[in-house]
């Protein structure tokens, strides 16, 4: 079984845009990620252009499966510029910074911040937020609820 690191930074990059590299690193994200062969067999053998177009349809539909961890705790709009400001902090107090102009709420930028530096904190911090989100992406019926499944997996229950 792989560590949650590599678990982590494997679903980082199953959350991003399925650009033209994506495919290219489908075999190393199988074997690194166990856990992910669902959603990478799926990936593999769904036509590029249909990937994303599905990614699009699902990631890019406004708030309603969003990727923005923001979007999922803070249900009073005025706070939500508070919590990615947040993001941004533990990530320069790590020695990191963002740097390819994503929100630092992103969930992958937080799967990979996380893969890197060991500290589940802020996914600890957002775990209900991030149930929600699975669970809205398994009533849809993506094979995307599979990668959040697995992340989730790799913390401790909600309430603890």
């Amino acid at each position: 079984m792989p560590s949650d690191a590599v678990l982590h930074q494997a679903a980082a990059l199953c959350l991003t845009y399925p650009g033209d590299d994506f495919r290219a690193r489908l075999p190393l994200l199988r074997e690194a990620a166990p856990q992910l062969r669902e959603f990478t067999d799926h990936a593999a053998v769904t036509p590029a252009r249909e990937l994303a177009a599905h990614y699009v349809r699902v990631f890019d539909s406004g708030n309603r499966y969003s990727l923005r961890l923001s979007r999922w705790q803070d249900a009073d709009t005025r706070r939500r510029g508070m919590t990615p400001a947040r993001f941004g902090d533990v990530y320069r107090a790590a020695g990191l910074e963002m740097t390819d102009g994503e929100p630092p709420d992103f969930l992958p930028a937080v799967l990979e911040f996380t893969a890197r530096t060991g500290d589940t904190g802020l996914l600890t911090e957002h775990r209900a937020g991030l149930e929600r989100l699975r669970t809205a992406l398994t009533d849809l019926g993506t094979p995307y609820a599979t990668v959040l499944t697995a992340v989730c997996a790799t913390l401790p229950p909600c309430g603890r």
